[in-house]
């Protein structure tokens, strides 16, 4: 009997000893085979990120990461600091252990032509000279020879307001000026004879 003790003694040793031996390969095992634990609240999806088998997962839409997706960004979940930082994003979070990091990928309206979103701020609108080439004054006197189908022969004088710039010019044959409005940004609005119509 005593036999039989020593026996499932030396057994029972013998197998905890190897079971040791799986523990400690397991928690020192190489970091390429670890797996990372990303709980399913943060959605995760593929197979490693930027690689099958990285550490690293790709994050999807859920309650707990909602506040931290961007349409030109990906998210992404990592178990440690250090393959966070590897990925070269910016850390944004971190929820139950987890690194949440934003991967920028650049401007996610890019090809979408009219669809695009509109800027929610317009432009400012380029100011056009008053005098000299292709200048509000070359406009006005260009569409008042085609009004008229007459030369314009000068400018008779320039009034400026916040509105608009009157442009008075002069037409052969014409009695009295004609006044051209014109804005700031280029276009060119009503033009009009400022003499008695008769005279025309």
């Amino acid at each position: 009997m005593m036999m039989r003790v020593m026996i499932c003694s030396a057994a029972i040793l013998a197998l905890s000893a190897c079971g040791g031996a799986e523990n400690e390969a397991t928690d020192g095992g190489d970091a390429e085979t670890a797996v990372a634990v990303i709980p399913e609240s943060l959605a995760p999806f593929g197979h490693g990120y930027p690689n099958a088998g990285d550490a690293c997962r790709r994050l999807g839409e859920s309650a707990a990461t909602s506040n931290y997706l961007d349409d030109s960004a990906l998210l992404v979940g990592c178990p440690d600091e250090a393959s966070a930082e590897a990925l070269g994003g910016e850390i944004v979070g971190n929820i139950e252990g987890v690194r949440l990091v934003s991967i920028a990928m650049g401007d996610a309206n890019v090809g979408l032509g009219e669809n695009a979103p509109v800027d929610a701020t317009p432009a400012t609108p380029k100011e056009v000279a008053i005098r000299g080439p292709n200048s509000l004054e070359t406009r006005c006197t260009d569409r008042v020879a085609q009004e008229t189908g007459a030369r314009v022969t000068g400018t008779n004088r320039i009034e400026e307001s916040e509105a608009a710039i009157a442009i008075y010019v002069n037409v052969d044959g014409a009695q009295a000026p004609w006044r051209c409005l014109a804005y700031r940004d280029g276009t060119v609005g009503e033009v009009m004879y400022t003499g008695s119509e008769g005279a025309l």
